[in-house]
């Protein structure tokens, strides 16, 4: 009897090795020969999978923010319903920060998506990456607008949302080429919600 294919872990297995592939070379080094090698599989099952580059890579992308996105959602879950809106955004923000060897890959991942989009590659464009920094945004807005008294003459939960994502962008980078340590980035990352948030 011939064995069952579940169709969704094979595209897992591809896009878990393209995400290799991309953490170590770029996006360049993400070729369907790479791949297929990395995944001990055939060009034409990626390709069976996936048709295009730009398919693969745009799946790829989608499965690190997909991962991303559970980490951190564990972390608030654990928090519990009366957690803070300082608790929930700094749990979120250290989720996301490259702090252990998992999410430090990603991290590379990410970068050179971004690197990609900056310079008008033709298999990932500036929007593709726009959907996780924007939810991230409207998440952070939420909750700092949980505890801020209402009918003030300018609102700035918005303001202050994109900042701290801006900041997590940036800090990120520090790790990435080594001019902050782990520790120190979870350190520079409570000191900016100090500053913003206080004890909200």
């Amino acid at each position: 009897m011939p064995r069952l294919v579940d169709h969704e872990q094979r595209r897992r297995e591809i896009t878990t090795a393209a995400r290799r592939v991309i953490a170590a070379g770029g996006l360049e080094a993400a070729t369907f020969q790479s791949v297929a090698a990395e995944a001990g599989i055939s060009v034409r099952l990626i390709q069976y999978y996936f048709g295009a580059k730009r398919e693969l890579l745009l799946a790829t992308h989608l499965a690190v923010v997909v991962d991303s996105g559970e980490r951190f959602a564990a972390r608030v879950g654990v928090l519990g319903a009366d957690a803070s809106p300082r608790e929930v955004i700094e749990a979120v923000s250290l989720a996301l920060l490259p702090l252990d060897d998992v999410s430090h890959a990603d991290a590379l991942v990410l970068a050179a998506y971004h690197a990609a989009a900056l310079s008008n590659s033709e298999f990932i464009k500036p929007e593709d990456t726009h959907g996780a920094p924007l939810y991230l945004v409207n998440l952070f807005t939420e909750q700092l607008r949980r505890n801020r008294k209402p009918g003030k003459a300018f609102d700035t939960a918005q303001l202050d949302a994109q900042l701290i994502v801006f900041s997590l962008g940036s800090i990120t980078q520090g790790v990435l080429i080594g001019s902050h340590t782990r520790e120190q980035v979870v350190e520079l990352i409570r000191h900016l919600l100090d500053r913003m948030l206080g004890d909200c």
